[in-house]
């Protein structure tokens, strides 16, 4: 992400800080707040509770502590604040809901839903936490909109280890695909206008997910393994990979997925229409994308307005990539994984305004390139 001069932009920070002062029943916890975001966005070489403490001038990281573990504030409605930001400076008629998670490494076994488990971010089973998260994104940049704790079934099984860490007795085992559609819910339920959504295999080889945007009519761009079967026009089913590799050659194209750290994303793509009936003004299609250096296949489910185009898909499917750069521009910038907390309530806290400081650096760089000035200063 391109530096933003934070005393330049300071008066929009105030601006971001303003919209969610009302979430604060306290003076101090809102004052507070600031200075967490503040040094967030300070470009400190670690993000924890004592830097963020000696970067507002604390001589101990207790105030910043109590924010995120006690301070009477609401955590939710301020993640909503935050998406309608971010909706405010990058809302546009083509915007993409991105689903994915990240992981954030944790040694023991205290901290709200540490495990051994796969992170993708380490490429391997590791002891850490899974956040699931929700990015917008659309011509005029991208950001975090949302977000949830993933909690293994062996600690929602496990009510006193779950209480210790502060997780509530409401909060049962939910898995990531339930996750998922829970925040495209929030985010339908909000009017949030997405043309299309995407998210890769572990979300998108759910039928049932699939099944449940289709009755929201919700277009959508979604991975799935190569063993997935689909029906097709004949009312039959298939495996989504014997179908693509039937195709003849002539049915690939060379299309670029959008701009990438060395240029165009060429791949091949390809599509089939699937399923017989198709709804008025809506199809359904087998996308597949395929690698022109290595010849590997991925595939994708699709439903969406039955005009849309091959090279639409392609798009939409190579968009995808924009919510690992809200993990890699978050987790280094604004201290999204270097939180130094164990409990439910604060994980949610200080994710929650780490991603209020990503909005504001992605709104920052977007009135930027705008040639927009910054606000003037109260």
């Amino acid at each position: 992400m391109t530096d933003v001069d934070v005393a330049v932009w300071s008066a929009e920070l105030d601006r971001l800080h303003a919209r969610i002062a009302g979430r604060f029943a306290r003076s101090e916890p809102r004052q507070r707040a600031r200075q967490y975001l503040s040094g967030l966005v300070a470009g400190l070489d670690r993000k924890n509770g004592w830097t963020l403490a000696e970067q507002a001038g604390d001589v101990s990281p207790d105030g910043m502590q109590r924010l995120l573990r006690w301070a009477d504030w609401d955590v939710d409605a301020v993640r909503d604040d935050v998406r309608d930001y971010v909706l405010e400076h990058l809302s546009d008629p083509g915007g993409v809901l991105i689903i994915d998670d990240t992981g954030f490494l944790k040694k023991g076994v205290r901290s709200a839903g540490v495990a051994r488990q796969y992170s993708g971010t380490a490429g391997r089973i590791e002891s850490c936490q899974i956040g699931v998260f929700m990015a917008y994104r659309s011509a005029k940049g991208h950001a975090l909109i949302d977000r949830q704790l993933y909690l293994p079934q062996a600690w929602t099984d496990d009510r006193a280890r779950c209480r210790a860490a502060g997780i509530p007795d409401e909060v049962g085992f939910a898995t990531k695909v339930d996750m998922a559609r829970d925040m495209l819910a929030r985010a339908f339920a909000a009017g949030v206008a997405a043309a299309w959504v995407t998210m890769d295999e572990a979300y998108g080889q759910s039928k049932s997910l699939r099944v449940w945007m289709e009755e929201h009519d919700q277009a959508h761009v979604v991975a799935t393994r190569r063993n997935d079967e689909v029906v097709t026009t004949s009312m039959g089913f298939a495996r989504v990979d014997k179908l693509i590799a039937a195709l003849p050659g002539r049915a690939w194209s060379q299309i670029s997925a959008g701009p990438g750290a060395h240029g165009p994303r060429e791949y091949w793509w390809a599509r089939i229409p699937i399923r017989i009936c198709w709804r008025p003004g809506r199809g359904h299609w087998l996308l597949a994308r395929r690698n022109i250096s290595t010849g590997g296949l991925a595939y994708y489910v699709c439903y969406g307005p039955r005009k849309t185009r091959l090279m639409d898909l392609a798009r939409i499917a190579g968009s995808r990539w924009a919510v690992e750069e809200c993990f890699q521009q978050a987790k280094n910038t604004t201290g999204l994984d270097e939180y130094q907390v164990r409990d439910w309530r604060a994980w949610y806290a200080h994710i929650t305004l780490s991603m209020a400081a990503h909005a504001w650096l992605v709104a920052a760089k977007t009135l930027t390139a705008k040639g927009e000035p910054p606000p003037p200063t109260p």
